[in-house]
């Protein structure tokens, strides 16, 4: 520590330079909405606009028809993540914003992946991959079978590094979604 009451783990003799500590991390930032026309390309023009970007985007209706929950996986460091929940926090169609990144929450994205098969060897090796991963397969014609995956960023994430020494002919992903599992109410961001 530099002793300036930072999270700096790192010093140089001109100072402390907080950037060469913090960490660029995705973030997932759940949004309720009002469910009318243009606000999801307010919001995306919003977070865009400023330069930053946005890894996934999954938007769906609520149990109250008027709102819709929008959840989006944007990569910054703490700072950035905190100016894009302020300027979300004051447009005036959205309702709530929380950053679940660092709450107790249950995250799941689904895949579907295409992948050749050539061989009889390459079908089992698949099945058992898919079997490994509590996946199933969806789709299976003559020479490719579609695997349908569900799971947290880094299962996901896992699953198609190990898909990487077969043939993917195509991969569809939903993006993020996100529930809280904290007991508190939804009233910090």
């Amino acid at each position: 520590m530099c002793g300036r009451k930072t999270n700096c783990i790192f010093h140089l003799p001109g100072g402390c330079f907080p950037w060469y500590t913090q960490r660029t991390m995705n973030h997932i930032i759940n949004c309720l909405v009002e469910n009318q026309p243009g606000v999801l390309a307010r919001i995306v023009g919003l977070i865009s606009g400023r330069g930053y970007n946005i890894e996934t985007l999954n938007v769906g209706p609520t149990a109250d028809p008027t709102v819709s929950s929008m959840t989006m996986v944007v990569p910054g460091d703490d700072h950035i993540i905190t100016q894009v929940i302020h300027q979300l926090q004051k447009q005036i169609d959205v309702l709530d914003v929380v950053n679940m990144t660092h709450r107790r929450h249950i995250d799941r994205e689904l895949i579907l992946v295409r992948v050749a098969t050539t061989e009889h060897t390459i079908r089992a090796e698949l099945l058992d991959l898919a079997t490994l991963f509590r996946s199933r397969v969806v789709g299976v014609q003559e020479d490719s079978v579609t695997i349908q995956m569900a799971g947290n960023q880094e299962t996901v994430a896992d699953f198609l590094q190990l898909l990487k020494p077969y043939k993917v002919l195509s991969i569809s992903r939903t993006g993020v979604i996100a529930v809280d599992r904290s007991p508190e109410l939804r009233d910090e961001a």
